[in-house]
């Protein structure tokens, strides 16, 4: 085997690999989903497995970009972040004020990300 052969292989063993962790990502994806049904994820599962090119890329494009459980994960994540750094939603609620009190905020801007923090 000389040089090239040896990198070609490597290539196409690298796609493999990436092939294979991408169907193993769609599948943890497609279970671990809490707006899909039973059956729905039964029906991926077995367009995933008997037609695994198509299936992953139609899954892929028909995923929405952001679940509700995904914001709520976000949201989860955002307050864990935010208890860690100490900040407290009156010290949020102080910064606020002070932006609004300083004109860099509208009152509907106020307002907005008042009730923002407060829920």
């Amino acid at each position: 085997m000389n040089f090239w052969q040896v990198l070609m292989t490597m290539i196409w063993f690298f796609f493999f690999v990436m092939w294979v962790w991408i169907v193993i990502m769609v599948f943890v994806d497609n279970f671990r989903r809490n707006d899909h049904s039973g059956w729905a994820k039964a029906g991926w599962t077995v367009l995933i497995l008997f037609l695994p090119l198509l299936g992953v890329l139609i899954y892929l494009i028909a995923r929405p970009k952001m679940t509700e459980q995904d914001q709520e994960l976000m949201a989860q994540a955002d307050a864990a972040q935010r208890a860690a750094s100490g900040d407290s939603s009156a010290d949020d609620l102080q910064k606020l004020a002070d932006l609004h009190d300083s004109g860099k905020l509208t009152d509907e801007e106020y307002a907005e990300a008042k009730a923002k923090i407060i829920s």
